[in-house]
């Protein structure tokens, strides 16, 4: 009688033990079951998702075969549109659906745990609409669409808030290659580009600002948009072109840059080969043959490379600055105005040449 009592003491024990832990055992079994995916693929998280919709497009896209499964190890792991993560990620092949999950879901940062991310470029980006080309760049790798991004950087309030003016405000934009996280949103980036800024402009770099003259970043953004507008292929006329730019703002000579005018004109010279006088003729803040100093912004977006060049000018006598006559893309420097003036004959004889075969 004791042996029985004993035995179906044991068996109860059993029955018990097995009642709890048996599903505990099939859900780690389900945990580790993989995607079916033989490839990365790329997979994008753009607005709230439930847990549901998620193993749907998983399922849709050949990436899981057991729905049922994927939502026990997700609602086990509390998996829903609170804690699934935007973003774009990488599913790796054959990856548990445990870790899987663990890579969607949201952490203390406000990113998912598996969320990469993504290189955003902006370049070639002038005229008086810098600001939405950035834009249109900046979209292509994140989730804020171009419109929102513009709609953002255009205001008077965004650019009063990081201390410009509308004019001044593309010089806060240092062009380079970023990573991003493809749900960052137009705030987001314009918080990083100043914290990009802010980094550039260290102490040092605020020294070396005031011995060349000028009295905030802005200005020497703005020349350094003049100098790469004048040469944006051979990268060492940029001391000499800022040496001799800084030459004529200390001595009271207007710059005189035909990038100035041109962009005044916006988009309408795009293509045009030779600049004339009446071209020229334009009254337009910007237009340096109207108006002394510094225009009042940037003309293009430019790397902090060319920021460098300008901090650290060639030690030049030079005023005057012409392209050479042949397709070399350098230009002849001078102080001598009449100097100047044989070497610009010379560059329309040239051009006026090669123009005519």
């Amino acid at each position: 009688m004791k042996r029985l009592i004993k035995f179906s003491f044991l068996i109860l024990v059993i029955a018990i033990v097995a009642f709890f832990i048996y599903p505990k055992f099939e859900l780690y079994l389900a945990s580790q079951k993989t995607t079916i995916n033989l490839n990365d693929n790329p997979f994008y998280i753009k607005d709230s998702t439930s847990l549901d919709s998620l193993a749907e497009r998983l399922y849709a896209l050949k990436i899981i075969d057991d729905k049922a499964l994927f939502l026990a190890v997700g609602t086990y792991k509390n998996m829903d549109r609170s804690t699934i993560a935007f973003g774009k990620y990488i599913i790796k092949p054959q990856i548990s659906y445990s870790n899987l999950l663990n890579g969607f879901k949201l952490n203390r940062l406000g990113n998912g745990n598996g969320e990469i991310e993504v290189q955003v470029t902006f370049n070639n980006c002038s005229g008086p609409n810098q600001l939405a080309k950035i834009a249109q760049k900046v979209a292509k790798n994140i989730q804020a669409d171009s419109a929102q991004i513009a709609q953002f950087l255009l205001s008077d309030q965004i650019c009063e808030k990081y201390g410009f003016t509308p004019s001044e405000f593309p010089a806060m934009f240092l062009s380079n290659t970023y990573l991003f996280y493809y749900d960052t949103d137009a705030a987001d980036f314009t918080k990083r580009m100043a914290s990009e800024f802010k980094t550039f402009w260290n102490e040092e770099r605020l020294k070396q600002l005031q011995s060349i003259g000028l009295k905030k970043p802005s200005e020497a953004y703005t020349l350094a948009s003049i100098v790469y507008s004048e040469q944006s292929r051979i990268h060492d006329e940029w001391p000499v072109i800022s040496g001799l730019y800084l030459n004529r703002l200390n001595q009271k000579i207007k710059l005189q840059s035909d990038p100035t005018f041109k962009f005044c004109w916006g988009s309408e010279l795009d293509g045009v080969q030779r600049l004339l006088y009446e071209h020229r003729d334009i009254d337009c803040a910007y237009n340096t043959y109207k108006n002394a100093g510094l225009p009042p912004g940037p003309i293009c977006i430019v790397s902090t490379e060319v920021l460098k060049a300008i901090l650290q000018p060639a030690d030049v006598d030079y005023i005057f600055m012409c392209a050479k006559a042949n397709y070399s893309g350098r230009h002849n420097f001078t102080k001598s105005g009449r100097q100047h003036v044989n070497n610009a004959n010379d560059f329309h004889r040239w051009i006026t040449k090669e123009q005519s075969k």
